[in-house]
């Protein structure tokens, strides 16, 4: 017998050529979902922006001013100070920081910023490259004297 049998699967019995087909499909729908997962992995990866990009690392200044909105949520906190010039106005100030989960892994909960909202916090930070009035936290200090220092994460 020229054909030989192969066993498939639970004794089901193909010939030599059926094999081959049977194979031929499992490989295109295998390179289908390859290429599928690989187009979803390159997307999120491309969705994310590069901080240094953003953000001027040598740029470094620290403002003190009043805690005003926070928004906790992924892939980055981001929070409105409100800080008094020099000459009384006030201004707002944006400031981005990591994922909720690199506050966690430091003790430090969405609770304690909310503690904090419409007091006195003190933030460090990397200056945006486009000038605005916003900045990437580095670290800051809240309104219960609590300290969290973010580098290296946004160093």
């Amino acid at each position: 017998m020229k054909d030989a049998l192969f066993l498939l699967g639970l004794g089901t019995l193909i010939t030599h050529e059926l094999y081959w087909s049977y194979m031929s499909i499992v490989m295109k729908k295998s390179t289908v979902v390859f290429i599928a997962f690989a187009v979803i992995v390159a997307g999120s990866g491309w969705a994310h922006h590069n901080m240094s990009a953003t953000f001027d690392f040598n740029q470094r200044f620290t403002q003190t001013g009043t805690l005003t909105a926070l928004d906790w949520r992924n892939p980055h906190i981001s929070l409105s100070v409100d800080m008094k010039s020099e000459k009384g106005h006030v201004k707002t100030w944006l400031f981005e920081g990591p994922s909720p989960i690199v506050f966690r892994r430091r003790a430090i909960g969405r609770s304690d910023f909310e503690n904090s909202l419409g007091k006195t916090v003190t933030v460090e930070a990397s200056r945006a490259r486009d000038g605005s009035l916003s900045g990437l936290i580095r670290e800051i200090t809240l309104a219960d004297g609590k300290v969290v220092a973010l580098c290296p994460q946004n160093c």
